[in-house]
């Protein structure tokens, strides 16, 4: 399967419990817009040998953020952002 990094930057989205997700599961404090920021940065620098398709998401790890963001592949929504 081809993964279309393009498309899932431009087309990812956020629930609204996804802000709080992001700052729990990071220990971070981030607004709305920061978490929006560091989110779309991460997956514009990731390689595209970084996008995994596994399932019904799409996982995107990017070791410099030492973070691993999950987008369910279907309706592009941010379900959850790791610490790796």
């Amino acid at each position: 399967m081809i993964i279309n990094k393009n498309e899932i930057v431009k087309k990812h989205c956020y629930t609204k419990l996804v802000y709080g997700r992001i700052n729990k599961k990071l220990k971070s404090n981030f607004s709305n817009e920061e978490s929006e920021a560091l989110i779309k940065k991460v997956l514009e620098e990731s390689p595209l040998e970084n996008y995994i398709k596994k399932g019904k998401n799409f996982y995107i790890s990017n070791e410099e953020h030492h973070i691993k963001i999950t987008i369910n592949s279907s309706t592009f929504s941010v379900i959850t952002v790791d610490k790796l």
